[in-house]
């Protein structure tokens, strides 16, 4: 049993090594290009990231917006049906002599 586990170590490490072969020989660029391009990509991601954040600060300020005017819309209805049925019941109460507690 031990003798099959140092062959799996071996051929592990055979492809470790052939792997590190491949990963150098078909490699975009050099290390120092590598090196050098890090930092843009990084750049770029952080601009992508910031203007993604603004794009969905300014999309849920819309969506804040859109619910305030609905809300407010909702509160106007609702004071308009609450003065009409006053209204109503003050003309009914005047017409029938029933005393007012409004």
């Amino acid at each position: 049993m031990s003798d099959r586990d140092g062959n799996s170590f071996g051929w592990f490490l055979a492809g470790l090594g052939l792997g590190a072969v491949v990963g150098v020989l078909y490699a975009p660029r050099s290390g120092s290009g590598t090196r050098d391009a890090l930092p843009a990509r990084a750049e770029e991601g952080r601009d992508y990231m910031r203007s993604r954040a603004r794009e969905a600060r300014e999309q849920a300020s819309g969506w804040v917006d859109r619910g305030r005017d609905v809300v407010n819309q909702q509160k106007d209805q609702f004071r308009a049906a609450y003065e009409a049925g006053r209204q109503a019941y003050q003309e009914a109460t005047t017409e029938t002599g029933a005393p007012k507690n409004l």
